[in-house]
């Protein structure tokens, strides 16, 4: 089915998915406090590029899922936001 074989869905489920993660380490991580209070624990302790890179490991298995499916354009937007939220990490790691 083509419908499903698109870069811009792979794109949109390699930004969206890290972003949930994330949440979920909020949640799992701080219950009860507020997400500033995480941000700012986790930029003070130095660990917010780690928790970044842990958020972005669920692209891994989007992008699996895309080529076990031959859905490769897909994959290929999942690997290109994977790529750019990688860039983005090792530049907030220079900044922190």
């Amino acid at each position: 089915m083509k419908k499903f074989d698109s870069q811009k869905l792979g794109i949109g489920l390699g930004i969206i998915a890290p972003l949930l993660t994330f949440i979920g380490i909020f949640f799992f991580w701080y219950p009860g406090k507020s997400f500033t209070a995480f941000v700012e624990t986790t930029w003070i302790q130095q660990t917010i590029t780690k928790v970044l890179s842990l958020a972005v490991v669920p692209n891994l298995l989007i992008f699996f899922l895309f080529i076990w499916t031959n859905k490769l354009y897909s994959a290929r937007g999942t690997l290109l936001s994977t790529v750019i939220l990688s860039i983005a990490i090792i530049i907030i790691k220079f900044l922190s």
